[in-house]
């Protein structure tokens, strides 16, 4: 007598189960192809390497798996009845199998041959090939393909003279930051019609004295930007990008590694607000700059200061008064403030900001309290949470017109049982509740609450605290 098959959906097996059957010799075609869509991922990894797993069932999970469908037992029958097998793939799949460093031959010869750009990238990228594959991918229709051939460190001379006059310029950028180009084939590069080739042959480090005086001289923004931010500049160009016209090009000799202390003033007071961002983020600059552009009228610049640390006091305070609401809530989550910045935005106009503020460690008692007795609700809640509230600014809290500011409080691990007891009767379920889960409610308060008419709340008290919890800290 033989068992029954099991025919209970694939989602509904238990991961072990499932892996039983995948596992299974004498598990079928079509049972293996519904294991294939399991959540668990060794079950899906069991399946790739099963023989009986059909070909398009394989070829949907190779993208996931491809060593496991490489080495299928049943693989190389596979390829006998169809020699065309990878065809039927899904093109990830492909390149997942072609990607792998113990590919066969027969696998990258079938990803070169695909339709799909994602399989023959997948060869393109490979190290170690052969110089006709090689040279096959320099001369693919597809520019992506040779885009990547470019960079190839084994591509023949001849063809990278043949890329550098590609028709797409994607090519001849690849060319460009070789660093073997010939000199020839660079200054061509440099007289390129599309200004993104000029403007990677203006990157490259080896950049000839000749080739930069050239490209000073060229007209696109982006080229002189790219240029502007060399360390190796003759002096005269360098005073010439910065007197640019372009706002780009200005800011881009900002990022250069030295530049002139008159240079820093000059920018300070750029008309144009991407020039002053742009000082806004060059490193070590003097406090009096600092404090200038946290004065600054653009948004921009306010904005490029905040990913400072070496702010003074001043420009700190300055920020917190940004008419922009981000910025203030960005000032008031930073590690460390001023206590006249705090003090700043304990008065800000925004509930949100007084909100972040509210569960700081470095709050005087006084912006504390005044937190606590805030207009918002929102902000007196999160006031409830501050491990640094006295006895009566918890007792304040506890009795607050809000349920949610008194279901905060009652987590508080600061009150006493006076306080317990009375909130114990409080006539919101939520504040009742919330005293179920403390770990030193004293035991006639949970007897109270284990008898509490709303069912909820007895359960939970009967229950007791939760075996182990993890609490945000403030």
């Amino acid at each position: 007598m033989t068992a029954e098959p099991d025919i209970r959906s694939a989602g509904s097996m238990s991961a072990e189960e499932a892996l039983g059957a995948a596992t299974q010799a004498s598990t079928a075609a079509e049972r293996l192809t519904a294991l294939a869509a399991h959540p668990d991922v060794r079950v899906r990894s069991a399946v790739a390497r099963h023989p009986n797993t059909p070909p398009h069932t394989l070829g949907l999970l190779a993208e996931r798996f491809p060593a496991e469908v490489l080495g299928n037992p049943a693989l190389t029958l596979l390829r006998l009845a169809r020699p065309h097998l990878l065809s039927e793939f899904p093109d990830v799949g492909v390149a997942a199998l072609a990607a792998l460093p113990e590919a066969p031959n027969w696998v990258i010869d079938a990803a070169l041959r695909h339709e799909s750009v994602n399989a023959v990238l997948a060869v393109a990228r490979r190290p170690g090939l052969d110089e006709a594959r090689v040279r096959m991918l320099a001369e693919s229709g597809l520019w992506q393909v040779r885009e990547v051939a470019a960079a190839r460190t084994d591509l023949p001379a001849e063809l990278l003279g043949k890329l550098a006059s590609d028709d797409d310029y994607d090519v001849r950028k690849a060319v460009a930051l070789r660093e073997d180009v010939p000199a020839g084939l660079l200054e061509g590069l440099a007289r390129d019609s599309h200004s993104m080739v000029r403007a990677h042959v203006a990157r490259r480090l080896d950049l000839p004295l000749a080739l930069i005086l050239r490209l000073a001289d060229d007209s696109d923004a982006d080229v002189l930007s790219v240029l502007a931010r060399r360390m190796d500049l003759p002096p005269q160009v360098r005073q010439t990008l910065m007197h640019s016209p372009e706002s780009s090009v200005r800011a881009a000799t900002l990022q250069a590694w030295a530049v002139p202390e008159a240079w820093l003033r000059r920018a300070e007071h750029d008309p144009d607000p991407e020039v002053r961002a742009a000082l806004a983020r060059r490193p070590h600059l003097p406090p009096d700059t600092l404090l200038a552009l946290a004065q600054d009228e653009a948004e921009t610049v306010r904005r490029a200061l905040l990913e400072r640390d070496d702010l003074p006091e001043e420009a700190v305070t300055l920020l917190a008064r940004a008419p922009e609401q981000d910025i203030r809530l960005h000032v008031a989550s930073a590690l460390s403030l001023p206590p006249g910045t705090l003090d700043v935005l304990t008065h800000d106009k925004d509930a949100a900001v007084r909100t972040v503020l509210a569960v700081r460690p470095d709050l005087s008692a006084g912006q504390l309290k005044r937190l606590t007795e805030d207009e918002h609700p929102e902000v007196r809640r999160a006031a409830a949470l501050s491990p640094q509230l006295d006895a009566a600014a918890l007792a304040h809290l506890s009795a607050d017109a809000n349920p949610g500011v008194r279901r905060a409080a009652a987590l508080h691990p600061a009150l006493g049982d006076d306080v317990l007891r009375r909130l114990a009767d409080d006539p919101d379920a939520g504040v009742r509740l919330s005293l179920t889960s403390r770990p030193d409610l004293p035991g006639e308060v949970r007897a109270r609450l284990s008898a509490d008419p709303e069912t909820v709340v007895a359960q939970a008290a009967q229950a007791g605290p939760p075996v182990a919890e993890h609490l945000l800290r403030p």
